[in-house]
């Protein structure tokens, strides 16, 4: 058997950033050959990935990314066991790394195809990258959405301090106010709404609704020529409260206006939204 020399474990460590230990069993096992080695090392990332299956991951992080013209947008959530690390150089630097390759390369439709993709600059391939990276952390780590916006108007987002809520919010129309569709993103993570505009409600919902008002202001005696214009003002409220329609809620920054008030001052009108929190 090879001696496993002092200077040998430290070129493996300097190589892989693995535990000194790890690498010295690892060349006693390869019999001191360094890629046998790493190998080896390959394996145990594997297993350690594996043991960890089961563990759930209630910490991480949410990323968003954006082309120069905020023409384009992604989002991608990437959930670990603890906070530590979610917040370690490691982790948030894949996370980055993800982001951009969804933003920048070629697309991908899930998070198995996203990482199955080589970055530029890199020569492995993410999920390379996230073996070494789970071998190195040892915690179950999962790249578990991803989100792309192209194409559909103007997109901005935003991410909360603690990077555990994001959300991505686009308008239509002829100028691009990045700050409001940054505030309107803050007011959609604040407040949840359950849609973007009525007509991404069930139409059955809305007219059963509509049905119900009306015949209540024709059985109270309301003159038939308004009962239209009260069920219309009656809507507005359940649309806002009860439906929680984004575009018909008070403006968080300013409640004074409705969403789709302050969107129309600029000459906007609202598109879709995804709002995302760690582990839900």
């Amino acid at each position: 058997m090879a001696e496993v020399t002092a200077a040998a474990v430290k070129a493996l460590r300097d190589l892989t950033d693995l535990p000194m230990m790890d690498c010295k069993k690892a060349l006693v096992e390869a019999d001191g050959n360094q890629e046998k080695a790493i190998e080896v090392l390959k394996k145990s990332s594997g297993k350690a990935i594996e043991k960890r299956a089961g563990n759930t991951t209630s910490e991480g992080r949410i990323v968003v990314k954006f082309n120069d013209d905020h023409s384009k947008a992604v989002m991608i959530e990437m959930q670990c066991e603890s906070e530590p690390v979610s917040r370690s150089e490691d982790f948030l630097g894949f996370a980055d790394l993800c982001a951009g390759q969804l933003l920048d390369g070629p697309g991908a439709a899930t998070p198995e195809e996203l990482l199955a993709q080589t970055a530029d600059g890199k020569d492995k391939s993410l999920k390379e990258i996230y073996e070494e990276m789970v071998n190195k952390i040892r915690e179950k780590i999962v790249l578990s959405r991803i989100a792309v916006f192209d194409g559909k108007g103007t997109v901005n987002g935003y991410i909360h301090h603690d990077g555990k809520t994001g959300v991505l919010f686009s308008a239509e129309g002829d100028s691009a106010d990045l700050d409001l569709l940054r505030d309107i993103g803050m007011h959609i993570a604040a407040l949840d709404p359950a849609a973007s505009n009525v007509e991404d409600l069930d139409e059955a919902t809305v007219n059963a609704e509509r049905t119900r008002l009306t015949e209540e202001a024709k059985a109270s005696g309301k003159p038939e020529n308004i009962v239209e214009k009260i069920v219309d003002g009656q809507m507005k409220k359940w649309y806002a409260e009860e439906a929680k329609v984004l575009i018909f809620q008070p403006f968080a920054k300013d409640d004074s206006k409705t969403v789709k008030q302050a969107l129309a001052e600029k000459g906007l009108t609202a598109g879709t939204y995804v709002r995302w929190v760690i582990g839900d």
